[in-house]
């Protein structure tokens, strides 16, 4: 067969494949949609520890049923802002419904496995506190007890991702006396379930930390 009329088959092949939606031709590199929902949740993973150390932060300088605001940063750039209320009273049993606001936030790159290149996502959050990322926590028989909680809401992407990822995740661990009469979560004790949602993808999250 003529090199060119093998070239022309080709083409035609491809553009039939493309046609009624068959996979060939190339697409060894594509991702499917709940990889990329995977990969938008691992660009978040790190900030949910940070998320609970500042509203634990809160908490220990509440002085009213508002917290000062806590803030840190992004291993490579960028602010995370954790905003709220906590009870106030007497009681052992403590609950708080704080916001979660990013700016321009990254961790840097993300591993996503040992043969496939590194992704870098940068998160933000909606600048209306009302309409961000809400961290609710319960913390039962302080200092010494548990607490359970839930962050549920919307994150901007940008950079190897765009658009949006939704996270709708429970949390669940031990709390500690830190020595000093606040209370801090106990390390390796919180466990992360849910999901994470970008686009048509979802990734159901399960770790521990």
């Amino acid at each position: 067969m003529h090199p060119s009329f093998s070239r022309v088959m080709s083409a035609v092949a491809c553009s039939f494949f493309l046609a009624v939606g068959l996979a060939g031709c190339g697409d060894d590199d594509e991702v499917s949609s709940d990889e990329q929902a995977r990969r938008a949740y691992l660009g978040l993973d790190e900030s949910i520890s940070k998320a609970l150390q500042l509203g634990f932060d809160g908490f220990n300088a509440a002085s009213s049923a508002n917290i000062p605001p806590q803030t840190t940063t992004g291993a490579a750039a960028g602010t995370l802002v954790i905003n709220g209320q906590v009870d106030q009273g007497s009681s052992d049993n403590k609950g708080m419904r704080l916001r979660v606001g990013m700016t321009g936030y990254s961790d840097g790159e993300i591993t996503v496995s040992e043969d496939e290149e590194p992704v870098n996502i940068t998160y933000a959050s909606n600048t209306d506190t009302t309409l961000q990322p809400e961290l609710t926590l319960q913390l039962r028989n302080i200092p010494g007890g548990t607490f359970t909680g839930t962050l549920v809401g919307d994150y901007d992407m940008t950079g190897d991702l765009a658009g949006k990822v939704t996270l709708n995740l429970s949390l669940t661990g031990d709390i500690e006396d830190d020595g000093t009469g606040k209370v801090r979560r106990v390390a390796g004790s919180t466990r992360v379930t849910g999901t994470a949602t970008s686009g048509d993808g979802t990734y159901n999250v399960d770790v521990t930390r």
